[in-house]
């Protein structure tokens, strides 16, 4: 594995599944998450994004899929350290794992943050294109669209844009977004991304008629924007080759740069990204979970994930 190039793509994926088109049940959702920590690729920031209004229902299902729950039990737990040992740990590679708390990132969808009870949220996506007073230690990025620049968040606060969706007219332009990552690169703002993100490569979805922007372009995208150039002709190009090259060539202070500003994207198949990197080249191989959601099994009942990988 090229550590420089990795670099661009480390702890780059959330966890969406339990967002369209996937829309995995929370118990599937969870279970598949907790199978990624045991793979622990680099890609995936391991974290778990969940809308405020379904906390309660993740919480039911925690200790299940093998995360403490949340509460006064789930501290004590925690400071317990508790340690889950498989029957054939040689075999598993799964000897020694801590049950640790899932790492969350709210989407806000009720009128305030909700009671965390214990729970660990990192971040805070908010809708509307105006921040809002958290009383929580996480950082906040603001949905906004390309028509609502420029805008300039308070101090510490970020932005997220929407790359996609279920139609054709959810997507914005190459030069939309462009125009969003380089409002955010001069600025300084750090931005999140969500949906419509499902292969590495921009490419043609026949089932929305529309072309779907690929991650590995927007990562790209990026890296022009810190380095003062226009992201839009690399977030326009299908050249699959064209576009290894470049990342290939990324110099790794743009590539720090670049995950400075492009904090992560979200993601509904965590197994994807991971195998389209790798079909690229442009990561090792990555060790595969077991269980539901994941790999091969992922893929089979991932509808937004049954796209072959890019070919070189």
């Amino acid at each position: 594995m090229d550590l420089g190039t990795m670099s661009l793509f480390e702890a780059l994926v959330d966890d969406a599944g339990l967002f369209p088109p996937t829309a995995l049940p929370m118990a599937d959702a969870l279970r598949r998450h907790r199978d990624d920590l045991d793979a622990g690729s680099p890609v995936l920031t391991h974290r778990f994004l969940c809308p405020a209004s379904r906390l309660a229902e993740l919480r039911a299902h925690l200790e299940q899929a093998g995360f403490p729950g949340a509460g006064p039990r789930a501290a004590e737990a925690d400071q317990a350290g508790r340690t889950e040992r498989a029957d054939e740990a040689g075999r598993t590679g799964r000897a020694g794992r801590v049950a640790e708390p899932i790492r969350l990132g709210l989407i806000l969808d009720t009128p305030e943050v909700p009671p965390l009870d214990g729970l660990t949220v990192e971040l805070v996506e908010v809708p509307g294109g105006r921040a809002v007073a958290l009383d929580i230690p996480a950082r906040q990025f603001v949905e906004v669209t390309a028509a609502q620049l420029p805008i300039d968040p308070p101090p510490g606060v970020g932005l997220k844009i929407r790359c996609g969706g279920l139609t054709a007219a959810a997507f914005p332009t190459p030069r939309e977004l462009g125009a969003f990552i380089t409002h955010c690169a001069e600025r300084g703002i750090p931005f999140k991304a969500t949906a419509g993100l499902h292969n590495a490569v921009r490419h043609f979805h026949p089932g929305l008629g529309t072309d779907r922007h690929g991650f590995l372009n927007l990562v790209l995208g990026a890296c022009a924007a810190v380095e003062g150039r226009d992201p839009v002709p690399v977030l326009t190009t299908t050249d699959v080759g064209e576009l290894v090259r470049l990342a290939q060539a990324v110099p790794d202070g743009t590539a720090e740069r670049a995950r400075r500003l492009l904090v992560s994207y979200g993601s509904c198949s965590t197994s994807t990204p991971i195998d389209d990197l790798t079909a690229l080249g442009l990561i090792g191989a990555q060790p595969a979970a077991t269980g539901y959601g994941t790999g091969a099994a992922g893929a089979a009942t991932d509808p937004a994930t049954r796209e072959e990988p890019p070919t070189r």
